[in-house]
């Protein structure tokens, strides 16, 4: 056997050639390592195999945008964060929510010694709609859940104008 024999890009076989897996099983188990890698990132329904994950994809938390009669209330979950970690600000029309969370436990019993490490971090900055009174905001946080409350301007709430809606 040859180095290249090892190398994937280097072989000539035909896919359904049995006797070259046979003789190449570094290749047959590399090709299975990549079918299951790609069946769990790749599911066919959801994706990372249909776990259910709390922060979606590039570290963004889920978030509810809701409004209500007086404003606008944001709702963000950051799960094993504290107060402290989450950090919230306003800039012109964007309201951006940082959150880091690190964590290190050691623990040391007859016998063993233990030491685990977990460190995350979201960042999310979501758009705010005009008439929204940002120096009256506030940030409230609870179970993990960051609520932000931005009431609406009295320019913007004497603005609204109700259309009555009739059948056709």
């Amino acid at each position: 056997m040859q180095i290249k024999d090892l190398l994937p890009w280097a072989r000539r076989e035909t896919a359904g050639d049995v006797k070259a897996t046979a003789e190449q099983p570094l290749a047959e188990l590399q090709r299975q390592m990549n079918a299951a890698f790609e069946s769990f990132w790749r599911g066919a329904e959801r994706p990372f195999g249909g776990l259910d994950l709390p922060v979606g994809g590039e570290g963004v938390p889920r978030s509810d945008v809701v409004e209500t009669a007086d404003g606008i209330e944001i709702s963000v979950e950051l799960p094993g964060m504290e107060q402290g970690d989450v950090e919230v600000s306003l800039a012109g029309d964007s309201l951006t929510i940082k959150g880091e969370k690190k964590i290190e436990k050691q623990e040391e019993k007859r016998g063993y010694y233990v030491s685990e490490r977990s460190y995350g971090s979201v960042y999310r900055t979501i758009p705010l709609p005009p008439g929204v009174d940002t120096d009256k905001a506030e940030a409230t946080f609870r179970n993990g859940v960051l609520t932000v409350k931005l009431p609406q301007t009295a320019e913007a709430k004497e603005k609204v104008k109700r259309v009555e809606v009739k059948s056709a």
